[in-house]
């Protein structure tokens, strides 16, 4: 038993401790999945949502800690009950998001390793095991050192986990394990290999077939079946490639602009998942590093998924110039931790990342910039019956009396007419309208 014990007491400590570190290194994705488990739609107990980042950091902060007091073998009872009741609770949590299919991902080991809820709860299920061995032979577990040394051991530990989770939240993550690493490519992480897996849907095809419902279930094909379609039903029996990077889009109102800014190169993107909640004291910084960033020859522009009212607010309060595009707000709080943040990208590759914090950081050494392409817009020249028109004359005229309309859009007519034009306008088209005989 004491041996048992004693494999079980590295085994439960060593992982709590990568566990807790891994979610600690970003307590803000932590967060995000805490308050997808306390949504209405998973644990109903939105009234928790506000105080998630809280109780993240509590959370990891407290599981790193009993990784460390198991392994030194400090205050054994308290530890031993700890983990046994938060591995009880974490064993129901991914049980009832496995069972009733609630959340995709438990966030055990943030995004460093995704586990699926069933393989989470057999986690649980392991560690739990483990942990009662330790529960049943606890006085097997002794400190490993004095007990001054224990304390003291034990003291810097929780020191540690405290200012390591500041760290970060008023920085970035220490290791960026995400799809938007510096050095990544958002095109790339977009991408779906040729080869890759498809997904396996079965289709439950419904039909009443003499005045009784018969189900026929396929891959897909429509099913021969003598009877009146009633309807179809889809279920994935298995999950197909997903690339790392599935919900980015830029866009605005005029239509999606991604792949127009992801070959845009000296690009500076500020990000604020939320213009409602964005950090006052990073907004300030806002204006004078897009006009710096401007002056070296960087394009900026915003990403938000806040509605026109908020982005146009936030414009006029901080005197900001630069045009905000519409994204994805899970997207933008996987992007960057920081609320604003700032991305340097060219050609969608991500070059640095900072903080609001750290803006101050950021290197924005003078670069050539591409002068933007010149916008021509059409100047159409207007005829009826061969006499000089205006558009609004043509749009008044009764369309029963009209033969027909040409357009002329590159000939020798349009060459002849704008070396005619005593005006210097540049025509770009002609429409020649034809009226019916009388």
């Amino acid at each position: 038993m004491k041996y048992l014990v004693g494999i079980s007491r590295v085994f439960v400590g060593v992982l709590f401790i990568i566990s807790g570190l891994i979610k600690l290194n970003d307590p803000l994705g932590f967060s995000y999945k805490l308050e997808e488990y306390f949504s209405a739609d998973v644990l109903n107990i939105a009234f928790l949502e506000p105080y998630a980042l809280m109780v993240s950091v509590l959370v990891v902060v407290f599981e790193v800690v009993l990784g460390v007091f198991l392994l030194i073998g400090y205050k054994p009872k308290f530890t031993i009950w700890s983990l046994l009741g938060m591995i009880i609770f974490f064993t129901f949590l991914t049980f009832y998001s496995a069972y009733f299919d609630k959340v995709k991902d438990c966030g055990c080991f943030g995004d460093v390793l995704k586990l699926t809820p069933w393989e989470s709860f057999i986690k649980d299920l392991i560690l739990l095991f483990f942990i009662l061995i330790l529960f049943f032979g606890m006085k097997h577990i002794k400190p490993l050192f004095s007990k001054l040394l224990t304390t003291v051991i034990a003291l810097l530990g929780f020191v540690f986990s405290l200012w390591f989770g500041y760290h970060v939240l008023e920085h970035l993550p220490a290791k960026d394990f995400r799809a938007y690493k510096i050095g990544a490519n958002i095109q790339e992480g977009m991408s779906i290999p040729e080869d890759a897996a498809k997904p396996i849907v079965e289709y439950s095809w419904k039909f009443n077939v003499g005045g009784e419902e018969k189900i026929v279930k396929t891959n897909g094909s429509y099913p021969s079946v003598e009877g009146d379609f009633v309807g179809v039903d889809t279920k994935v029996i298995q999950e197909g490639y997903q690339p790392p990077i599935y919900d980015f889009s830029i866009e605005s109102e005029d239509g999606d602009l991604t792949e127009q800014f992801l070959e845009e190169e000296n690009l500076i993107v500020i990000v604020s998942y939320s213009l409602e909640k964005i950090e006052r004291a990073g907004a300030m910084k806002l204006k004078s590093l897009s006009e710096e960033a401007i002056k070296n020859g960087y394009k900026v522009i915003g990403l938000t998924a806040s509605g026109e009212e908020a982005k146009q607010r936030i414009k006029e309060a901080y005197n900001i110039d630069f045009e905000f595009y519409l994204c994805d707000e899970k997207a933008l709080k996987t992007v960057v931790r920081s609320n604003p943040g700032v991305l340097e990208m060219d050609k969608g590759t991500i070059k640095q990342k900072v903080h609001w914090n750290d803006i101050d950081d950021l290197e924005l050494p003078k670069v050539e910039r591409n002068p933007e392409p010149k916008i021509i817009e059409d100047v159409i020249a207007y005829f009826i019956e061969g006499e000089s028109s205006t558009k609004e004359e043509i749009e008044a005229l009764d369309s029963t009396k009209i033969k027909s309309i040409n357009v002329v859009k590159d000939s020798l007519q349009l060459i002849e007419l704008n070396a005619k034009d005593s005006t210097s306008t540049f025509y770009t088209g002609i429409i020649e309208v034809e009226l019916k005989d009388e």
